[in-house]
């Protein structure tokens, strides 16, 4: 399966919220090493952190780490986004529940694996 990946400036356009993205963010190491890398975070236009800070507009990762788009005060801001490919098979970012093992079987037998 191939996919084609466009990545989009976050000074030129954001997200829809709720989405979720690769996102690209450049930062440095404690050791003083820059970094630039690209995470699965969601983006949202409201987000309120576990310590009650609201933050506007902004990419938040599975660990709960928020981002900010680049050009906004942070260390590890975001600088493109990409939008994620949906599950194998299907048309969606995510199953839950009964539907999971259905899903997956599906994929499988569409890449030849029928186990």
């Amino acid at each position: 399966m191939d996919t084609t990946v466009e990545w989009v400036d976050v000074r030129e356009r954001l997200p829809r919220s709720g989405t979720p993205v690769a996102a690209a963010t450049t930062g440095r190491y404690p050791d003083g090493e820059e970094f630039w890398l690209v995470l699965p975070m969601h983006f949202t236009t409201l987000h309120f952190a576990e310590d009650g800070t609201e933050h506007h507009d902004c990419f938040v990762d599975s660990d709960k780490v928020v981002r900010l788009p680049h050009g906004r005060p942070c260390d590890e801001p975001v600088t493109h986004w990409a939008a994620l490919p949906t599950l194998p098979g299907t048309t969606v970012h995510h199953v839950l529940g009964d539907g999971v093992r259905t899903a997956l079987q599906q994929a499988r037998h569409q890449d030849g694996d029928g186990d």
